[in-house]
This record gives structure tokens, C-alpha cells and sequence, in this order.
């Protein structure tokens, strides 16, 4: 099992900026990638980024437009996501998962085996 925790979501205007963390404990020695998804009320998961543990290699969704950063410190077991000039239509509750698999592609939430609670952002007008 592998646990995960998020934080960092909050209220912040449009333009702002946040950066939410996300901390994995347990069995993280089987977690291959962390990935980050959002969902907004009334729509389905998506996904935002994926980052692999080892060498680091990232991947985004292409609607981010460059204003997302994912990163890890494999020390700390912790993967962070730096939303910047955030808009109304990035509002949505954030979760971050984990995934043993090595897969060529990480955009899918059925590739991932663990879930964090979620952490709510949302961006005011």
C-alpha cells in the first residue's frame, strides 16, 4: 500500500499562483511515476501531469500551455506542482496518484493504483 497525502490548494485570484505537494508513505520503493489529475464539478478526472521517479522524466496534458511545473524530491517521497497565472477554468479539486506500472504514457487515471484525497483550488475572477 502506498499512502498519499496533498496539500497546498487554496483561494487565490486569477493570475496567482499555488503549489500543491504531495507526499507518499508505505510501500513508495513500488511506485514507478506520480501523476497529478483535476477534477472540476460535473466533469470527468483529468490529467494534468506525470513526473517518473527515476530520472525525473516529465509529461503534461497539452491544454496546461506551459503554465504548470511538476518536480519531485525523491528524498523527501514528495512530488509538487507549481500552478502559475491560474485562471477561473483551473478551478477543481487536485489529486495526485501513484503508479507502479512503466508505461510509455502516464495520462491515464486507470494506469495509477493509488489515490490521495484531493486538494480543492480555486480561482477567483
Amino acid at each position: 500500500q502506498v499512502q498519499l497525502v496533498e496539500s497546498g490548494g487554496g483561494l487565490v485570484q486569477a493570475g496567482g499562483s499555488l503549489r500543491l505537494s504531495c507526499t507518499a508513505s508505505g510501500r513508495t520503493f513500488s511506485s514507478a511515476a506520480m501523476g497529478w489529475f483535476r477534477q472540476a464539478p460535473g466533469k470527468e478526472r483529468a490529467f494534468v501531469a506525470a513526473i517518473r521517479w527515476s530520472g525525473g522524466r516529465s509529461y503534461y496534458a497539452d491544454s496546461m500551455n506551459g503554465r504548470f511545473t511538476i518536480s519531485r524530491d525523491n528524498a523527501k517521497n514528495t512530488v509538487y506542482l507549481q500552478l502559475s497565472n491560474l485562471k477561473p477554468e483551473d478551478t477543481a479539486v487536485y489529486y495526485c496518484a501513484s503508479t507502479g506500472r512503466v508505461a510509455p504514457l502516464l495520462s491515464s487515471p486507470s494506469l495509477y493504483d493509488y489515490w490521495g484525497q484531493g486538494t480543492q483550488v480555486t480561482v477567483s475572477s
